[in-house]
């Protein structure tokens, strides 16, 4: 049994049984029952050799009955398998995971009801690296022979501008009034406090007010907070902190180009 992988669904929740025993535990049980061998069941559900035995050590003192049963030389050449109990207690495992995969559904049905809970469920259920992740509709969408430019209107007022390939707009089918996440990776953001009597050539601009700094060993967090309410995350040199000054109330200007902006829509 693989750890589950995130199939669009709305609502996960990992199973225990006894506050540890996890699915981990159940696959290195079902890896034995199949192999008869521990370090083959480790390699199958993806454990250490000391790991698995760790954790059946555990069981096992844990357990009422026996959970292994070993032989010893004989044709087979010994090895290791589930006793009746640790064989009742994995068919108990996967009729509970049944269970629960229903309750999941049955729960995912009611939410579905609720029109803005189930529409922040969908969005965040992305997972990515991106550390900014806008949420709003199209409002604009230029197709060219080679490129497209898509306009996102955020819930917040503001908008943002992405640069993709015609390509990939077509695939995404977006047109205005579609939703869409508009991602940008916080090292793509440049901060700018004073312009200087100067124009930039990116496109988005967005002007707002710093209001935290995660400081680290070499660079910081920089997160400006927009008039709207929106947040976007800047990653910066420390020695850039210390030449703008930064600090919480500073005014300051997300610049980042149309092309540095990744946007995902669903069919």
């Amino acid at each position: 049994m693989k750890a589950p992988v995130h199939d669009g669904t709305l609502l996960g929740g990992e199973l225990k049984v006894a506050g540890r025993l996890d699915a981990r535990f159940f696959a290195l049980l079902q890896a034995l029952q199949q192999t008869g061998s521990i370090n083959r069941a480790a390699r199958t559900a993806g454990l250490s050799y000391k790991g698995a035995w760790t954790m059946l050590e555990t069981a096992c003192n844990l357990a009422n009955e026996p959970l292994l049963q070993t032989t010893t030389g004989g044709s087979g050449g010994g090895g290791t398998s589930l006793t009746p109990a640790a064989r009742a207690l994995l068919d108990a495992w996967q009729a509970l995971q049944l269970r629960h995969r229903a309750f999941l559904q049955a729960q995912e049905a009611e939410l579905s009801q609720l029109a803005a809970l189930k529409g922040l469920l969908r969005r965040m259920s992305m997972k990515t690296t991106a550390r900014n992740q806008f949420a709003g509709t199209v409002k604009a969408v230029q197709i060219g022979p080679v490129s497209a430019q898509v306009t996102i209107a955020l819930k917040s007022g503001d908008e943002i501008t992405a640069t993709l390939t015609s390509a990939a707009a077509e695939r995404l089918k977006l047109k205005k009034g579609k939703e869409a996440l508009a991602l940008v990776k916080a090292s793509a953001v440049v901060l700018v406090t004073d312009f200087g009597g100067w124009q930039l050539s990116a496109r988005n601009q967005l002007a707002g007010t710093v209001s935290r700094i995660e400081k680290g060993a070499v660079s910081s967090l920089v997160v400006v907070t927009l008039p709207g309410g929106a947040a976007i995350t800047a990653s910066v040199t420390n020695d850039g902190v210390d030449a703008l000054a930064l600090q919480v109330g500073t005014p300051a200007t997300a610049v980042f180009k149309a092309y540095s902006v990744m946007v995902a829509a669903q069919p």
